[in-house]
């Protein structure tokens, strides 16, 4: 096995029993870039943005995530919300993909989740695609390079699109299979190419681990005000709900968009970058997304461009209406230098409402915030759930 890159020498890949062709360890940006459009994995934008195109799947496929039955983490788990994979089917599935990723050629990025350093836990994805390893590079955070000779993953993310599962072999319910192993600290991911199956894995690592820890992992995005990192709002929603949006307010700092966790000392970013929906995107009204979407490096998943000229299309809903970029935070202004911020003092719950059951705005009690905190309602939309597509019958938040 051919290994290039900086790495720790002592817990390469190697160290879980596998062998690939060969394995790049934390390549750079700009390499990265290269490296996908010398394998035809996208195109150009006329800004610099890589445009991919995430084939049939251009959203997650929960119904084909399973959690393995292991006496470690079994009695945590929510067994009528989550797929069960059985420990021997897991090791069939697990010796298939390995045999099948000892004939490809490999990147691997060495990542940190949690922006509190008393509570990070570090993620190594390891991917068949290129741009993958961009994309979860952007999202997540990234250690001082320095640091990276004597990195020891906690987790890894194993991802193969071109894998395909066999159900009855790998207990799994199609072709399509996520698969977490806790007692193994092993996320194996294949045959979807959607980006965002890698960030969901790792926040699920998280959603797992910091309960134990007196931490809430929370699915909502946060910010500051200016000078007073102590005066947070956080934002809770179902994607598309304005998470995004509301916390990248030029008149207060973001301290991240997505998903966050809140410890006995405040709330802290999990990611180092943003998952932005892109569809229908406003340069009036959201100037810095905006920006940050025609920004050189940015990874675009599905959206639409002009073939002859490269400039992007955000109305283009032709391929989804789930059209994405993913970017590192520091393409914005007024972000938190470290990602953190004090207890909240205002809780906000977004709705996308389509059938007027709730008030367009309402101020709620703590006993009504609880109530709907756990209820959860919201109409079913376009989002990142593959299949779905127009908005159809209520329903309530997803649940990791």
């Amino acid at each position: 096995m051919h290994e290039t890159g900086l790495h720790n020498p002592d817990a390469g890949v190697a160290s879980l029993g596998l062998t690939t062709k060969s394995v790049c360890y934390n390549a750079v940006e700009a390499t990265l870039l290269e490296s996908a459009l010398k394998k035809n994995e996208g195109v150009l934008s006329s800004d610099g943005a890589l445009i991919v195109n995430t084939g049939k799947f251009t959203g997650r496929s929960p119904k084909d995530k399973h959690i393995v039955r292991e006496p470690g983490s079994e009695a945590d788990i929510w067994w009528d919300g989550n797929n069960a994979m059985e420990p021997d089917a897991f090791e069939r599935l697990k010796a298939d993909l390995f045999s099948y990723l000892a004939e490809v050629d490999v990147e691997a990025q060495d990542l940190e989740c949690g922006a509190d350093p008393h509570h990070s836990v570090n993620v190594r994805l390891v991917s068949q695609y290129t741009w993958h390893a961009l994309f979860l590079r952007h999202v997540l955070r990234r250690p001082a390079r320095e640091s990276l000779s004597s990195y020891v993953a906690d987790y890894t993310i194993l991802n193969a699109p071109g894998f395909r599962a066999d159900p009855e072999r790998h207990g799994c319910r199609t072709d399509t299979v996520v698969a977490m192993n806790f007692a193994q600290k092993l996320i194996l991911i294949g045959g979807t190419e959607y980006g965002g199956e890698n960030k969901k894995s790792a926040f699920t690592i998280l959603n797992h681990l910091y309960p134990d820890r007196g931490i809430l992992p929370m699915h909502c995005s946060a910010s500051h005000a200016h000078g007073d990192s102590d005066d947070v709002a956080i934002f809770f929603g179902l994607s598309g709900t304005g998470k995004t949006t509301l916390s990248s307010d030029p008149e207060r700092i973001l301290i991240g968009d997505d998903e966050h966790g809140w410890s006995d000392n405040g709330v802290f970013n999990f990611e180092g970058g943003c998952y932005a929906k892109t569809i229908n995107l406003s340069r009036t009204a959201e100037p810095e997304i905006w920006d940050a979407t025609h920004h050189a490096g940015t990874v675009l998943e599905n959206v639409g461009y002009d073939p002859e000229t490269r400039h992007l299309d955000l109305t283009d809903g032709s391929l989804t209406e789930n059209t994405r970029a993913a970017y590192p935070i520091s393409f914005l202004n007024n972000v938190s230098a470290d990602g953190t911020g004090g207890t909240p003092r205002n809780v906000f719950l977004l709705t996308c409402d389509a059938f007027g059951v709730t008030p367009p705005i309402g101020l709620l009690s703590p006993a009504q915030a609880r109530i709907f905190f756990l209820l959860g309602f919201t109409s079913k939309v376009a989002g990142t759930e593959r299949g779905v597509t127009e908005i159809g019958r209520a329903s309530c938040r997803e649940r990791v």
